[in-house]
């Protein structure tokens, strides 16, 4: 009796002293096999103010395990080979990710594969205790600039209609307005992006922390997702109100960033001070957590078997891009040439001196055309063999860069134009010169054939396209005009491209064919 007494601590124990190595080692052998994506995050915390809480995440998660380790040590691992299905899924995402150049997918697809790999080891049970720590990783993903267009036309619309509140009259063209004691615009430091995801992160942690019912965890979470948004505006009102009443001498510059953090650090200490007032101190009951049916399959598994099949699965994606990537044709340094346009004259002068901010392509074509007193400018840029420093679709290739000092987009939305008897949509936009001479811009991609004025399907044909072993030959093509000119910029656009089109299209072909 006293023997079967003793024997089941150093059971329960000898569990952990073999599941919980084995853990450690797939955690790193995964860090090992994805090393490129995990080292770019890390670049990305490096450089980016917005993103460097990334360093602080990883140790909090091991804390918040630590914390409750006592607790964890009361359950036995039962492995799960259900969560392998997981690690198939978050392994291929990766695969996609990769071939498509978008980076956020693919480091998504890592962490995911890290949170995956404690219930495929330890089993659902032990993952279920740590879910939150697991959930918290989340936030090292450099993700959310995806919103930054957003952020910035609610920015520019708050502090116009704050400033027509107060009395001041508002000249507005996109993101650009002017007021009688100067000229503003809202960049991406106007957004409030670095503000929402700091508040957004510190708050979860917050809330989790101090609370222990869901609703109000749920509810903080909220609060520290809207409070910082509508701080910003506020901040960027205030902003230009502080320039204004000032004559300019005070909230530009230096001191426009370090008012904006103060403000937004009182509003945030606020945020916390209130949230504090209903904290729940008294730890809930931890609930009994029975076994999965998930770890019915499986339960029996040693860590270690489970440890080399986590490890087998997750060698699959690198060794698939490898090959992929094996046979690349040779990359290209000129476009084929294009053939004459009836009715238009081909001339290399620059058209309004602009060219598109598209850098690192493997090939450019910009072109002026006329034809009786119209003028149409053709900009094509050429991708072959893409990765990260060399892609089509990114967030710095744009029709004009924020730093740009003589052009600004004032405007864009889409229209729908006919190629080859099918109707698609092309971006259109507005550019205004510091001449206050104005362009109409038309764009879109093709991607092996397909055409799409969309990012998302721009990279969606392009990782089918490698995954089907076609290459990922792509092309933004660009047309613009001068607004003002005989019969309008839009009507000279729509004439240059139904009879440029073919031609275009046979120069991407060949191109492509090379």
């Amino acid at each position: 009796m006293n023997e079967r007494t003793q024997s089941a601590p150093e059971t329960e124990s000898s569990g952990w002293s073999v599941a919980l190595p084995a853990l450690v080692v797939v955690l790193l052998a995964i860090l090992v096999l994805y090393r490129e994506t995990a080292m770019s995050m890390v670049e990305i915390w490096a450089r980016s103010d917005t993103f460097m809480h990334g360093f602080i995440v990883p140790p909090i998660t091991l804390w918040l395990i630590w914390r409750i380790r006592k607790r964890i040590a009361l359950l036995t691992p039962h492995p799960s080979i259900w969560a392998l299905l997981g690690l198939v899924a978050a392994g291929f995402a990766w695969l996609l990710g990769e071939l498509a150049t978008v980076g956020v997918v693919s480091q998504f697809a890592l962490t995911t594969m890290l949170v995956l790999a404690v219930p495929a080891v330890l089993g659902f049970q032990v993952a279920r205790s740590i879910t939150f720590p697991l959930a918290f990783l989340y936030f090292a993903v450099p993700f959310g600039e995806f919103a930054l267009p957003h952020l910035m036309e609610w920015t520019a619309n708050s502090t116009v209609l704050g400033l027509r509140l107060s009395g001041i009259p508002v000249y507005r063209e996109g993101l650009h307005f002017v007021i009688p004691s100067g000229n503003w615009s809202v960049v991406e430091a106007c957004s409030g992006v670095r503000y929402i995801i700091a508040s957004l992160t510190v708050g979860t942690l917050f809330a989790y922390l101090t609370y222990h019912s869901l609703k109000r965890r749920l509810i903080f979470v909220g609060v520290s997702l809207v409070v910082p948004l509508i701080a910003n505006w506020v901040r960027a009102y205030m902003i230009v109100m502080i320039g204004h009443l000032s004559g300019n001498k005070l909230a530009v510059g230096v001191d426009h960033l370090i008012y904006g953090w103060l403000f937004f650090g009182v509003v945030i200490i606020a945020m916390f001070w209130i949230g504090a007032r209903w904290r729940e101190d008294d730890l809930a009951p931890a609930p009994d957590m029975p076994n999965s049916s998930l770890e019915s399959v499986g339960a029996n598994s040693s860590p270690q078997f489970m440890a080399i099949l986590v490890l087998v699965v997750a060698a699959i994606w690198p060794l698939a891009q490898w090959q992929i990537e094996r046979n690349v044709p040779p990359q290209i340094s000129q476009l084929e040439e294009l053939a004459p346009i009836a009715g238009w004259t081909a001339s290399q002068d620059t058209l309004a001196d602009w060219r598109p901010s598209f850098g690192n392509a493997s090939a450019t074509m910009q072109t002026t055309f006329g034809s009786e007193g119209q003028v149409v400018g053709l900009f094509i840029g050429y991708y072959r063999n893409q990765d990260y420093r060399s892609k089509m679709v990114s967030s710095v290739n744009v029709l004009v860069s924020s730093s740009d000092p003589v052009w600004a987009r004032v405007s864009g939305g889409l229209r729908q134009i006919t190629f080859n008897q099918q109707s698609i949509p092309v971006r259109t936009a507005e550019l205004r010169s510091a001449d206050s001479s104005r362009l109409l811009v038309w764009q879109w991609y093709w991607v092996n054939g397909h055409l799409t004025a969309s990012d998302f399907k721009a990279k969606v044909y392009t990782a089918l396209s490698r995954i089907t072993g076609q290459g990922d030959d792509s092309a933004v093509i660009i047309v613009y005009a001068p607004k003002e000119q005989p019969g309008g910029g839009d009507a000279a656009l729509e004439a240059f491209i139904h009879l440029a089109w073919p031609e275009i299209e046979s120069v991407l072909r060949r191109t492509r064919e090379k």
